[in-house]
This record gives structure tokens, sequence and C-alpha cells, in this order.
């Protein structure tokens, strides 16, 4: 376990090689014994700016015996002083600090353990590792790390910023105007390909009915066609899906046996329309004992009863974030 700059904090590093040099920045060193001979106490990179921050490498050649890191390197992320944040003002940091291995040329990577973020803030604005690596074993040249009296030190750095969007996604089970019927008049006379309903709204959104009275693709000449459509997707953000669970009916106007399918569907922007094909043979509803075409007039119905509803994070779900 080795120590980190705020007090009472000896939280956990991880340790790994990599080839990739540091994405955001390099900090060459040479004659780098004269600054340890020196007794020099730190040096700085210049800033460095990643994300609209400025940034600093912070060094101690003998390491910072203020903080444990006697006996050791000691390097830290620095906010620079030309943007250093105000009080009551805090950046969200995760980094990854390196050291070059000139032998092997390979990267070693320090970085908090499990992921942690850090604080940056007005009165903590340097943070990073008090022993990064012992003095005996930095400065042994047949480890790698200080060749020729020159080392190469690096940083990553990503800011987590806020940016306060979300969503806030339930499942509607039966939602208002769930039921919709459409009552087709002079059903034997209709010429057109597809016939659709009148618009209905139910969970936020307008849907409509939309039938082939003499079937469509393969099933045309063969059987009825019924789909439920989703009138409003192009209010569906790129990408957006909206699951539906819904039951399509042809009412039995007699004797209330009634022909009804399920269905299901994410309806996106690139699928409006959803039912079933080959829903009622032609012969079965054109047969009128069967009690589906009543004084030429078919009714349809679709139910819905789950429906996907996605609202902007507030309120309600708001409230929920971080409970358990």
């Amino acid at each position: 376990m080795e120590g980190m700059t705020e007090a009472n904090d000896q939280a956990e590093n991880t340790r790994s090689i990599r080839d990739l040099p540091p994405a955001h920045y390099t900090f060459k060193i040479e004659n780098f014994s004269l600054f340890s001979n020196t007794k020099v106490d730190s040096v700085e990179s210049g800033d460095f700016e990643v994300d609209s921050y400025k940034w600093r490498l912070c060094l101690h050649p003998n390491g910072n015996k203020k903080s444990n890191g006697d006996g050791h390197i000691s390097l830290y992320l620095a906010f620079s002083k030309s943007n250093a944040p105000p009080l009551g003002w805090e950046v969200n940091v995760d980094f990854k600090l390196f050291v070059y291995n000139q032998i092997h040329d390979k990267y070693l990577t320090i970085q908090d353990a499990n992921g942690r973020v850090r604080r940056f803030h007005g009165m903590k604005t340097e943070i990073g590792f008090d022993q990064l690596l012992p003095l005996t074993l930095f400065n042994d040249e047949s480890k790698g790390y200080l060749i020729d009296d020159c080392c190469m030190f690096g940083a990553e750095i990503f800011v987590i910023k806020h940016t306060s969007k979300g969503e806030c996604l339930s499942l509607v089970k039966q939602p208002v105007h769930s039921t919709f019927t459409w009552n087709i008049q002079n059903f034997s006379a209709l010429d057109r390909e597809s016939c659709k309903s009148q618009v209905f709204a139910a969970g936020g959104h307008k849907w409509a009915l939309l039938v082939y009275p003499k079937g469509n693709s393969t099933f045309e000449g063969k059987s009825l066609s019924l789909f439920l459509t989703l009138e409003d997707s192009e209010t569906l953000p790129s990408g957006r899906t909206m699951y539906a669970e819904f039951t399509l009916r042809a009412r039995d106007q007699l004797f209330g046996k009634h022909l009804e399918k399920n269905a299901n569907c994410h309806f996106s922007n690139s699928i409006r329309d959803w039912g079933h094909l080959s829903f009622m043979p032609l012969d079965e509803l054109n047969t009128l004992a069967k009690g589906f075409l009543v004084n030429n007039t078919l009714v349809v119905e679709a139910q819905i009863h789950v429906l996907t509803v996605v609202k902007e994070l507030s309120g309600s779900c708001a409230d929920m974030h971080g409970k358990t």
C-alpha cells in the first residue's frame, strides 16, 4: 500500500506495464542527478492542456518528505496556477501517471485502484503518488528507468464532466386509452390496397390501425392483414426504440367469439408498424355466419397492454438515483 497526498489517505494503487506512450503529456528530465544532488525539493513541468484545463507534473527527485515519500520518487498531477479552481469549485479526474523503462521500451503505469476518481478543488490542487518508485530501484541503471542520467515521466487525464443529462425509462401497463375501436363501414366496397384509421393517443404517443382488406405481400388474396402503426415514430431520438405489447382483434358482432392475435415490437424510426400479415383468412371473414361482417361493417381493435415510456431524468426517477 502506497501513500497518497491527501492526509490520512493511504489508498491503494495499481501498476501495470504497457507499450503505448502517455496520451496527453511526456515530461523528460536530463541530468537528473544534478537535481537530486543539489537537494532540489521539486521540479515542475510546463503547463499542458487537457479538457480545457491546464495541468502540470510535479516531481520530487528525493521524495516528498512531507507526505511519507522519503526514499522514493514522488510524482503528482497538479492544477496549473493559471487556472486553479476557486473555493467551492471542483474537478473530478481519473488519471494515470507513467515512468518510461528505457531498456524494455515499456511504460510503467500507476493509477488509483478500483477506478477511484480524485477531486481537485480550491484547497486541493495537487494529487499523486508519494511513493512512485523506491530511489534504490529508480537509480539502478539496470532497471531501465534512469539511463545516462535521463528519465521520462508522463500523464493521461480523463476529466469527468457532469452534463446533467439523463432519462427515466419505465414500463407502463394498460396505459390510459389503451383500447381503440375502428368501425370500417362499407368494407366490401373498399377498393384501396390499404386503409388507415384515425389517429388515437396512448402512452404519450400517436397510433393508428392499418388494414389491408385483400391482404398484403405473400398473403394478398388470401388473408386480411392488420397492423398497429406508431404515427409519430419520427419523434423518437435516433437509435431509440419503444417497446410495446398489444393485441389486435376482429370483433364477432353476433356471438362474441372475437378473433385475437397478440404481438410485440420495438418500434423505432425505421420500424413504425407491426402486426400480422395473415390475421384472418378472407374466406372466414366473408362468411356472414361467422359474425365478423355485419351490415357490411368490420370492427377491429387494438389494445395496448405494455408500453415503455421515456422522460427526462427528473422528479421521482431522479429521487431514486443512488438508492438501493
